[in-house]
Formats: structure tokens, C-alpha cells, sequence
């Protein structure tokens, strides 16, 4: 018999489980990409929608002509002044960008608390395809403005609320489907890697958005605006839910061989991010064979309800639920009284306000500190993006070494701090310089917010508390997003308020904002500690 050839033997070393694995979590990765692509052109259009024109008679004619041919001859729009596109042509431009940052983060903030409650009554394929479609669509409203010559704020302003409200149904949506086939085992590096999606999409949103900005920025949001809706698309046509609609295992095996689950007594002890630790004695157990069926991770508890580190029989039990079509969606309050859910969401308000900030304005901000142009502004604030992509996964590698989630991210709070201040400092030097700040911020800016928004709150939506169900994590996963998402409205806004005193001003604030998070974050960490103490003297004796 011939040897296989070796793209065969590739693909017959995987096994089918493995492969839907894999794609699920490919195609999650790229739905809730391009949605975070459509959110990125309003930081790059900024600095198209106002121009610095005070200055603009004194411009060389050397200079005109090597700028005139950069850009393709395009008919200049009726009403288009020379310090940008009215209303945004004022002095008052920035309360007015600021304005639209926030009407769609509030907006946001405000619709994920009922999106979480509204996803688990819904099938997430038909729930986040419908989002999708809508999201495309008010996108590219914002960019119709160009082309039909609308100068009415009000106009943009309820295109930005309307994006908000639809573009809610992409997380909770996506974390659920994510949750549902992925285990815990190494759960905060496949979350790092697949939440990296957020800055892919940011990535090529700015490359986009900044291929059109100068030209015709009306395409700068067409274009991710029918992105946005083919993907729509995709997952209707090809989302699976869960892994028992395709007749899959829940658990991800590990290199195909069967656990051999011993009959004695054994003893267990982990730290995790609700500061407490399950140091629990697993009850006897059969092999898997006589089990008959592998433990689905959705019934296993991750976190304990108790608020120290004894040891019980009691907690040893994993609850079953009455699986995922029989399980009740829980309340509101309900997903409040798991522990850990206030303290993680309220850290995530300040963690994401400062994100955001850098989300919607750092663009403007080279432009101003730089003075470059809209579209290399809009391209170097990438690096920022690529810094977060390096932050997000190296913050799941260290909480799943440390396995002590709250500490990893307080770590990367306590130095974000002063890397930000640094950042303000050592941008004004130089282009270089710049460049090494906005990699280092990235990643020490994104890393907790990518940490808690994924692993994070996949873990406590598969707290012990919920009894296997699975429909709660939606839940969960909007409470502590919604919660950050206020936080990313009141950053933009905030920002917008305060830059016209002094950019430095602006990077106080986020400094302020970084230890706020961390100061939140202080019990639980002391309770890591303490936890962690506690086991290395229980296995001193």
C-alpha cells in the first residue's frame, strides 16, 4: 500500500471533534473581527471631518503640490469647507467628535445588559446573525452622509446610537458559542489567542478606513459596513451552537487517549480569580468506560462560592444541571451573587475606558503631536492593536501558569500606569519613539481587558453556583462587558472634555483611571495570596 501523502496524514492526525473545534473557533474569531472593524473608522474619519485650517495660506506651494499628488482628483462635495465637513468644521469640533464617540458607547453600555438576557432566550445563530445584518447596515448609513451631503449632527448621532444597540449582540453571543466548546484546560491562552480578534478587526478597520479617508471617506464606512453584513451571512449559514448538534463530545480530548480516572481518593487544590480556592477531595469514580460518556466542562465548576480555602466533601460534587435545552436562564440579581462578578466588572469599567480612549483618539492625537497626515496617523495607531494582540495572549499564558487570574491582571494594571505617563512623555521626541511606546502600551492596555473579558467570564459563567447551565454565561458575560462598556463611553467623553486643556491632561486621566482598576482588584488578589499560602502550608504537613 502507498504512503499517504503528508496533507493527508495531516489531516487524518485530527480528529473530527478537533476539526469543528478548530472551526468554530476560526470563524468566531473572524464574526466578531469585522465588528470591530466597523467600529474603527470613526477614529480614523476624525481627522477628515476637522482639518487644522487656520494655518492652511501658509501652506508652501511645494508642499500642495507633493500632497495634491497623493490623492486621486475626486469632485469636492457641496458644503465641504476647508477646515472639514460641517458641523465638524467649528471650534468646537471636539465636544462634537466626543459626542458621537459616546452616543454609540452609551448606547452599547445600555444595550448589553439586555443583550445577555435577550441571547439566552434566543438561538445565538439566528440572534447574532440578525445583528450583524443590522450593524452592516447603520454603518454604512453613517458613511451615506458623505455622499448625500448630510451636515445634520443629529443624523450621525442617531446612526451612532443605532450601531450601538445592534452591535450588542456580538459578544455574549460569540463568548457563549466559544464557551460551549471549549473546556477549561488551558483556558486563558485559547482565550488570549482568540480575543486577539479585537485588534485584528481594529487593524484592518484603520487600514481600511485609511485607504479611503483623504479621498472619499464616505467609503470608510461603506465598505466595512458591507463586511460586516456578507458576515452575517457566513454565520447563518455555517454557526454551530453547540457541539452536540453535530453530535460531537463537549470535552476536548487529549491526543486521543481515553482518562484513566483512578478509584482512590485524590486531593486537588487551585487558585482561582474569585480568590478563593478550591482545595477539594474528589469522591471515588469510575473509569470513563464503565462513565459511559465524557463530563461535559460546562458542569464542571471552576470557582467555589465559599470565601475560604477548606476542604469539603460537599464542593467535590459537580452539579448537573438539566442540560442545555431544559435549563431556566438565570436572573439578573442571579449572575450579581456569583462572586467575583462585581469586582471583575466594575475593574473592567476603568480597564475599558482607558482601551476605548486610545480607541477613538489616538489617531487624532498623532495627528496633532505628530502632524501627520489623517491616513499615516490612522496606520500607525495599528501598532497599538498589534501590542494589544502580544498583551491579550501573554496575560492568558501567566494566569494559566500562576492560575490565579485577578493577580495577572493587577500585575499588568500596576505597570500600565506608568508606561502610560512615559507614553505622553516620549511621544513628543520623535516618530521612533512613538512607535516602542504605543507596542509596549498596547499590551500592557488590552492585557486585562482581553484577560477578563474572556477567560474571565467564561469562568464565572461556569460557576459551581449555576448547576451545569450553560445558558447563564451569556448572562454573565454581558453584565461584566455592559459594566465595562459604561467605561468605554465615559473615556471618548472624558477625553473629548479634557484635551482642549492639554493632551497631558488626557493620559492623567487614564493614569488615574489604571489604578482605580487595580485598587478594585486588591481583595481578590489578597485572597489569591493568601489562598496560595494556605496550600503551601497544607503541603508542608
Amino acid at each position: 500500500m502507498a504512503q499517504l501523502p503528508p496533507g493527508i496524514r495531516f489531516i487524518t492526525s485530527f480528529s473530527r471533534d478537533q476539526w469543528y473545534r478548530a472551526f468554530i473557533f476560526s470563524l468566531t474569531f473572524l464574526l466578531y473581527a469585522s465588528f470591530h472593524l466597523s467600529r474603527k473608522p470613526i477614529s480614523i474619519v476624525k481627522g477628515e471631518l476637522h482639518k487644522h485650517c487656520a494655518a492652511s495660506h501658509e501652506v508652501e506651494v511645494d508642499s500642495y503640490k507633493e500632497y495634491a499628488a497623493q490623492i486621486q482628483p475626486v469632485k469636492k462635495p457641496f458644503n465641504a469647507s476647508q477646515c472639514g465637513w460641517e458641523p465638524f468644521d467649528k471650534s468646537n469640533y471636539k465636544q462634537l467628535l466626543g459626542a458621537l464617540d459616546y452616543s454609540f458607547l452609551c448606547a452599547y453600555a445600555v444595550g448589553m445588559y439586555l443583550s445577555g438576557l435577550i441571547g439566552e432566550r434566543l438561538p445565538i445563530r439566528y440572534y447574532l446573525t440578525g445583528g450583524m445584518l443590522a450593524s452592516g447596515l447603520f454603518t454604512a448609513m453613517f458613511g451615506l452622509g458623505y455622499f448625500y451631503n448630510v451636515h445634520n449632527l443629529w443624523f450621525y448621532i442617531m446612526a451612532q446610537i443605532a450601531n450601538g444597540l445592534v452591535q450588542t449582540t456580538g459578544w455574549p453571543s460569540v463568548v457563549t458559542c466559544i464557551g460551549n466548546w471549549f473546556g477549561k484546560g488551558r483556558r486563558g491562552l485559547i482565550m488570549g489567542v482568540w480575543n486577539s480578534h479585537t485588534s485584528v478587526g481594529n487593524i484592518l478597520g484603520s487600514l481600511i478606513a485609511a485607504y479611503w479617508v483623504s479621498t472619499c471617506w464616505g467609503l470608510s464606512f461603506v465598505v466595512p459596513g458591507v463586511i460586516v453584513a456578507v458576515m452575517g451571512v457566513v454565520c447563518f449559514l455555517f454557526l454551530i451552537e453547540h457541539p452536540k448538534d453535530v453530535s460531537c463530545s463537549c470535552t476536548p480530548s487529549s491526543h486521543g487517549r481515553e482518562p484513566n480516572i483512578s478509584t482512590e481518593f485524590v486531593v486537588s487544590s487551585k487558585t482561582f480569580l474569585n480568590g478563593a480556592s478550591r482545595c477539594r477531595i474528589q469522591m471515588p469514580a469510575l473509569n470513563a468506560k464503565e462513565n459511559g460518556k465524557p463530563q461535559d466542562p460546562e458542569m464542571q465548576h471552576l470557582l467555589t462560592d465559599s470565601e475560604n480555602c477548606s476542604m469539603s466533601l460537599s464542593s467535590s460534587t459537580v452539579a448537573t444541571g438539566e442540560g442545555r435545552h431544559g435549563t431556566s436562564a438565570i436572573s439578573f440579581l442571579g449572575a450579581l451573587r456569583i462572586p467575583g462578578v462585581v469586582e471583575f466588572s466594575l475593574c473592567l469599567l476603568f480597564a475599558k475606558l482607558v482601551s476605548y480612549t486610545f480607541l477613538f483618539w489616538l489617531p487624532l492625537y498623532i495627528t496633532n503631536v505628530e502632524h501627520l497626515d489623517a491616513k499615516r496617523a490612522g496606520d500607525l495607531s495599528t501598532l497599538f492593536d498589534v501590542g494589544g494582540i502580544f498583551g491579550g495572549i501573554l496575560a492568558g499564558l501567566i494566569s494559566d501558569r500562576l492560575e490565579k487570574r485577578a493577580s495577572t491582571c493587577g500585575m499588568m494594571l500596576l505597570l500600565a500606569a506608568p508606561t502610560l505617563y512615559m507614553f505622553s512623555a516620549v511621544s513628543k521626541m520623535g516618530l521612533e519613539a512613538t512607535v516602542v511606546m504605543l507596542l509596549i502600551s498596547g499590551a500592557l492596555v488590552n492585557g486585562p481587558y482581553a484577560l477578563i473579558t474572556t477567560a474571565v467570564s467564561a469562568d464565572l459563567g461556569t460557576h459551581k453556583s449555576l448547576k451545569g447551565n450553560a445558558r447563564a454565561l451569556s448572562t454573565v458575560t454581558a453584565i461584566i462587558d455592559g459594566t465595562g462598556s459604561v467605561g468605554a463611553a465615559l473615556g471618548p467623553l472624558l477625553a473629548g472634555l479634557i484635551s482642549p486643556s492639554g493632551w497631558n491632561n488626557v493620559f492623567y486621566m487614564l493614569m488615574v483611571a489604571d489604578a482605580c482598576a487595580l485598587l478594585l482588584l486588591l481583595r481578590l488578589i489578597q485572597k489569591e495570596l493568601q489562598c496560595h499560602a494556605d496550600h503551601t502550608l497544607f503541603k508542608e504537613h
